[in-house]
């Protein structure tokens, strides 16, 4: 008689070590968030229209583009700007780009008028765009916001490099109202006496260096009809 064998089931298996899975992302860290595009325009003081972030066009993957479309004009005064930020001011730059009563603030000065913020331009002997990039190009408000890294050189003093996020205001002619020039994109100094020597600092600079002469407007002809 045959002995029935015990029947041994077959413990289940533990599951192998988890394993993750590793996914790079794909967005660009050193690109503006909307609350620093949104500090921008309140660190300006401006009580206006923000700025619309979802204006910003992306690739198809996502990524953050380098380059913004702007209309032909504030591409334009991008050139222009490049040329006094670089020290190379002429008086038809000027007369074209900015109004005689416009404003340039930075962290340093306080500037109203012409003989104030052209001499801006004169204060070192050497400068270089080292970048720019298109931050808003808007047509209402006209404003234009870029970032920009600049490189001053001086004969008493050694090379001082700034990044900046600059704010333009510019009128239906696309001449430039107010330039507010951020400092490491930083709100401009309001404490106790900065106002002050800011606005001394302006008023000084045109007696230390040589002022480009103002270009006079050239007047409006207007054609009367006869009757």
């Amino acid at each position: 008689m045959s002995t029935a064998q015990p029947v041994q089931s077959e413990r289940p298996r533990s599951p192998g070590n988890p394993t993750l899975t590793h996914h790079t992302s794909h967005f660009n860290t050193n690109f503006p968030t909307p609350s620093l595009l949104e500090s921008v325009a309140g660190g300006a003081h401006y009580a206006g229209v923000k700025i619309d972030t979802r204006k910003i066009r992306r690739t198809s993957a996502g990524v953050p583009s380098n380059h913004l479309e702007i209309k032909g004009d504030h591409r334009r005064v991008i050139e222009d700007l490049q040329e006094l930020y670089c020290c190379r001011p002429t008086p038809e730059i000027l007369a074209r780009r900015w109004r005689p009563d416009a404003q340039f603030e930075d962290p340093l000065c306080k500037c109203q008028g012409y003989k104030e913020y052209a001499a801006q331009a004169k204060l070192y002997s050497k400068s270089e765009t080292i970048s720019t990039r298109v931050m808003s190009s808007t047509t209402s408000p006209n404003r234009l916001v870029f970032a920009q890294t600049q490189v001053y050189s001086s004969k008493l003093l050694r090379n001082k490099t700034i990044n900046s996020i600059i704010i333009v205001d510019l009128d239906e002619q696309e001449k430039i109202i107010r330039l507010v020039d951020e400092w490491n994109g930083k709100p401009l100094p309001t404490k106790y006496g900065a106002k002050f020597l800011r606005r001394a600092n302006a008023m000084i600079a045109p007696l230390f260096v040589k002022v480009p002469k103002a270009t006079p407007v050239a007047p409006v002809e207007v054609a009367l009809e006869m009757q």
